[in-house]
């Protein structure tokens, strides 16, 4: 079986429902699969074993289209090249323990607290480029009705 890392599988890393259900290519090239590993080995392995057990992959590569259904960042998002995953606790630490540990601890371009309710974040956006371009940019991102804010993090 195809890994990206120890504890990320091909098959976990290029899954998408959207996807799956109205038949659309979900394949990286090699150029993504490259970016998907870096991130893997910098961002996620480290998390991960601080954790000390298994972390939910919501979503981690998206082809163009499947990225446009889904209404992901239309020119702009990571998942498109492979840079930038989409995580959540299973139990061990909080979505907000490992959005600060993230912060704290580990070279990021940016990570991104989703839709936090009483601080805690729904999920954890995090990309990776380079350690020489990564921008280490901590953010939030609320809904009000139609509109999406995008704020700095408070003391990160």
């Amino acid at each position: 079986m195809k890994k990206i890392s120890e504890h990320i599988s091909y098959k976990e890393a290029t899954y998408s429902n959207t996807a799956k259900q109205l038949g659309l290519s979900n394949k990286p090239k090699k150029e993504h699969l490259e970016a998907m590993e870096l991130l893997a080995e910098k961002v996620f392995e480290p998390l991960r074993e601080w954790v000390g057990g298994p972390i939910k992959v919501n979503s981690f590569y998206r082809s163009e289209e499947v990225n446009c259904r889904i209404g992901g960042a239309s020119l702009t998002s990571a998942h498109m090249v492979g840079q930038a995953i989409d995580i959540t606790t299973m139990g061990k630490k909080s979505n907000l323990e490992m959005f600060e540990y993230i912060i704290e601890n580990l070279e990021f371009d940016q990570v991104i607290s989703e839709y936090p309710v009483n601080g805690e974040p729904s999920w954890i956006h995090i990309s990776y480029k380079s350690k020489k371009d990564n921008r280490k940019q901590a953010l939030e991102i609320r809904r009000k009705g139609r509109y999406y804010t995008y704020t700095g993090c408070k003391n990160c």
